[in-house]
């Protein structure tokens, strides 16, 4: 977006809200925004961050309701199509990684997207996803952790993937349960329309399929695989 600041209708289009929500939000003082002059605008960095956090937080209805209407958006794929399963592939997850910190998982998750061939700028990356972690955790309940660069640079990737770590031993990671993490999610993609449905689709199978349980059952990358691609034609068949 060549703009640095969403006006009103854009920033309700691109949060998939109506425009009622966003000046809701606004008397809330519950989004970034600045006033010029008699206009509100929306300063387009700091609402990128915050609807990634925003979509992380949702409860469960209010989840379900965000990802109807994204998957439903102009420039999303096809509503019943997958996607996971297509970002994803077993060559990009590793079943056994072996992090002591946050810190070394993100480290370990960028080394394994780096051996897709598809990171243009590893150390980029690298300082990008924690960057975003030092803002504000990833981590889910349930022991999952969606990791990702807090910009979206259309340069930094070859194309859009997502790759996965499960951990032998978990580690804190922030969840708000207080939790350990065990299964870290590293969310590489070109567009945040993509970015955002991608956050979104993650946290549903994780909240509305025994996804968590089943990944950590598995006894092979391939077996992880199955299990994204089964739960994802499962929500999308509700």
């Amino acid at each position: 977006m060549p703009h640095r600041a969403f006006t009103i209708e854009e920033v309700a289009e691109y949060l998939h809200l109506s425009r009622a929500n966003v000046e809701r939000l606004v008397r809330q003082n519950a989004i970034p925004f600045e006033t010029l002059g008699s206009r509100i605008v929306f300063p387009c960095r700091q609402i990128r961050s915050w609807a990634s956090q925003r979509i992380l937080n949702l409860p469960p209805a209010a989840l379900d309701d965000y990802h109807r209407r994204a998957s439903a958006a102009p420039q999303a794929p096809a509503p019943q199509a997958p996607l996971l399963s297509t970002l994803l592939t077993p060559e990009r997850i590793t079943p056994a990684i072996t992090p002591r910190t946050k810190p070394s998982a993100i480290r370990e998750l960028v080394e394994l997207a780096d051996r897709t061939g598809l990171v243009c700028d590893r150390e980029q990356l690298l300082q990008g996803v924690l960057e975003r972690e030092a803002l504000c955790s990833t981590a889910l309940d349930g022991g999952v952790a969606l990791l990702h660069p807090r910009h979206h640079d259309p340069y930094l990737f070859v194309e859009s993937f997502v790759v996965l770590g499960r951990a032998l031993r978990p580690i804190h990671a922030g969840a708000h349960d207080g939790q350990p993490t065990d299964l870290f999610f590293l969310i590489c993609c070109h567009q945040d329309a993509l970015h955002l449905l991608t956050l979104a689709r993650l946290c549903a199978v994780c909240h509305a399929t025994p996804l968590p349980e089943r990944l950590r059952a598995a006894a092979a990358a391939h077996e992880m695989f199955d299990a994204i691609r089964d739960a994802e034609q499962t929500l999308l068949r509700r």
